[in-house]
């Protein structure tokens, strides 16, 4: 397993724009792939973004056009660029790591960051 450390949150007005950073740690990331889900307050955790080993991406329906992930292996980092946001966005946002191919449910991935807050005010 490989531990992930998830950081750029923040408090942003609507329409606004954050990234959002995911270091890996323990194990190469060309082995992974690489998963951002959130979890709004009294809601199930949901499925945002995701890329494969090798950079195909796919996004869940709401973000698309506005949301864009993004890997540098070399830095194990994992990026999630979040631009136009709205006050639906704001939620507690994960990283996941899932070794082999990529998956869009959160009980494929092996390992979780600790997550980061996301709010935006209307």
């Amino acid at each position: 397993q490989v531990q992930l450390v998830e950081s750029g949150g923040g408090l942003v007005q609507a329409g606004g724009s954050l990234r959002l950073s995911c270091v890996v740690s323990g194990q190469s990331l060309n082995y992974y792939s690489m998963g951002w889900f959130r979890q709004a307050l009294g809601k199930g955790r949901e499925y945002v973004a995701s890329i494969s080993r090798f950079d195909t991406t796919h996004y869940e329906d709401s973000v698309k056009g506005r949301f864009t992930i993004s890997r540098d292996n070399p830095s194990n980092t994992v990026y999630l660029r979040m631009n136009s946001l709205k006050p639906d966005d704001a939620a507690t946002y994960y990283c996941a790591a899932r070794f082999g191919g990529v998956s869009y449910r959160p009980e494929d991935f092996d390992s979780w960051g600790q997550g980061t807050q996301v709010t935006v005010s209307s």
